[in-house]
């Protein structure tokens, strides 16, 4: 059975609750992406967009700056001709693996379902308009 949390003293989902912050960070449609890429190591940028995947580069520059603001991953820079660049989860990122993973699940399950419910809407509207 789930419990809800509560979410004394911010009261649920004001600007400053830190489940707020939760969903604000997995709006980033990327972000969640880049932490699963990288839950085995630190990565190289060419690396890490190689194994994602349909991300640009500047796209997945903008997320691993935004995730390294954040605090969920670490910039390593290498002196070293050229020079190399790695991000790697901080322990905040690793954490960030268990609803990632719990998501997934949640996918794997409803899937079917959901594309299912979404194609006949379509349909639907298709027939309707």
């Amino acid at each position: 059975m789930e419990r809800d949390t509560p979410f004394e003293p911010y009261g649920d989902f004001i600007a400053d609750c830190p489940a707020r912050l939760a969903v604000d960070l997995f709006a980033h449609a990327w972000l969640p992406v880049v932490v699963f890429a990288l839950k085995d190591g630190p990565m190289r940028p060419g690396a890490l967009r190689q194994s994602i995947g349909g991300v640009s580069q500047k796209v997945l520059t903008q997320t691993l700056r935004r995730m390294e603001h954040w605090g969920l991953v670490r910039r390593h820079r290498y002196a070293e001709a050229p020079p190399r660049v790695e991000y790697e989860l901080t322990a905040a990122g690793q954490d960030l693996l268990v609803p990632i993973r719990a998501l997934g699940e949640w996918a794997f399950r409803h899937a079917d379902m959901v594309l299912a419910a979404a194609s006949d809407q379509a349909s639907a509207q298709n027939r309707a308009g």
